[in-house]
């Protein structure tokens, strides 16, 4: 039998933490958007070619790959981690905010990097495994279309770095800190976005009837997009459309010749995903022609569902129970409608995406508000570190 006493504990990186926090500090000081992570990938180019490895850059073009082999073996395993920020001012009044006007880690990838940089660090000076270990810096997850998995994977990603699977994982503000979240199968959601320009009439707000008022047809369409989840849709699956944006006229007075409305789609299930798609545009046309106007549909896809594979599931969690403990492990957590490129790797290779906890009462991603945990970047580097230990222990 196996002695995972071996491996690697939470004590053997808890010295790394005012390094880490340092990194993760200069990181969210200066975030960058998607495809533009220029410093941020100089930063991690040269911690990880001054700790041994083999840096190949440029892939997705700002994203890059470090490798490192220990011993004989000649299996591989990959980790990833996401780089970019998001368009959003920081309100955190930290003493290491962003000096990037306008823009913020608000969804923790300084926190993603740093934890893999920690177990980067840790497998360079202890070098306690069998084979080789790809760690994966991606660009542009937040892009939503056109993602760095994409391109990466495009650029060649899994033919000039082979491994058997590859793991992720995403920080989740409103659990425990260092609590590690699984689920086998589908766990993140579809997401698709659907631009909708309706075409009327314009005319004077005095005169309506000699216009034909794309604002009434769009609010009508709003709430009779409602019905496409509630009466379409098997109660038993999960699915969720929201218009987001409806943008229409710049005067009282008037009525404008067209109104926009922008809306995200999600969904768990291909077939779910297709009569989504078959319902709102036939809702779309036909509503918009009831009145007299036309619909123009821009039904943009976008990352597809993130399946994890069974076997990884299991042994991604069996790492964080032996790390942490049965209380700070859940198992066969519910699915979220939260969309992630990494769904584009599962398809390739087999692997899972987890969640770890942020800390209960912190504010959600993507709020000016938001600040990655630090508490969590040895609790990360030592499950990263212990999971490229025991995988390619197997």
């Amino acid at each position: 039998m196996e002695n995972t006493q071996a491996f690697c504990s939470l004590d053997d990186t808890t010295d790394l933490r005012d390094e880490l926090s340092e990194i993760r500090h200069r990181l969210h000081q200066n975030p960058e958007l998607a495809y533009k992570e220029f410093q941020t990938s100089d930063l991690v180019a040269h911690n990880l070619e001054s700790w041994g490895y083999k840096v190949t850059r440029g892939l997705g073009e700002t994203g890059m790959v470090a490798s490192l082999t220990a011993g004989t073996g000649t299996r591989a395993v990959a980790v990833r981690a996401d780089m970019d920020a998001l368009p959003i001012p920081e309100e955190t009044g930290l003493p290491y905010a962003s000096r990037n006007a306008g823009l913020m880690h608000a969804c923790g990838h300084d926190g993603h990097t740093t934890m893999v940089l920690g177990a980067a660090r840790h497998l360079a000076r202890t070098r306690a495994f069998n084979g080789t270990v790809h760690l994966v810096f991606q660009p542009a997850e937040e892009i939503g279309a056109d993602s760095g998995a994409m391109r990466m994977i495009a650029d060649g990603l899994f033919e000039r770095f082979p491994c058997e699977a590859i793991f992720g994982l995403h920080n989740h503000p409103g659990y425990p800190t260092g609590t590690f979240m699984f689920r086998s199968g589908p766990f993140m959601a579809a997401s698709d976005t659907v631009n909708i320009t309706i075409h009327g009439r314009g005319g004077h707000a005095a005169r309506p009837h000699l216009a034909v008022d794309p604002v009434v047809i769009g609010a009508g369409l709003v709430t009779a997009l409602q019905t496409v989840v509630a009466r379409s849709i098997d109660p038993m699956q999960t699915a969720v459309v929201t218009v987001g944006a409806f943008n229409a006229g710049h005067a009282a007075n008037v009525i404008p010749e067209s109104a926009r409305l922008q809306i995200s789609v999600r969904s768990f299930d291909p077939d779910v995903r297709k009569l989504l798609e078959t319902r709102i545009r036939a809702l779309t046309e036909a509503h918009a022609g009831a009145y007299g106007a036309r619909a123009e549909i821009e039904y943009v896809p976008g990352y597809p569902v993130v399946i994890n594979s069974q076997a990884e599931t299991e042994l991604a969690l069996q790492v964080a129970r032996e790390l942490v403990g049965d209380d700070r492990v859940v198992d066969n957590f519910g699915p979220i409608a939260g969309s992630e490129d990494f769904a584009y790797y599962l398809q390739k290779k087999p692997g899972c995406f987890l969640r770890l906890g942020n800390g209960e009462g912190a504010p959600m991603l993507h709020n000016a508000s938001y600040d990655f945990n630090d508490d969590n970047l040895t609790v990360g580097a030592a499950y990263w570190t212990r999971l490229v230990e025991r995988f390619l222990a197997q």
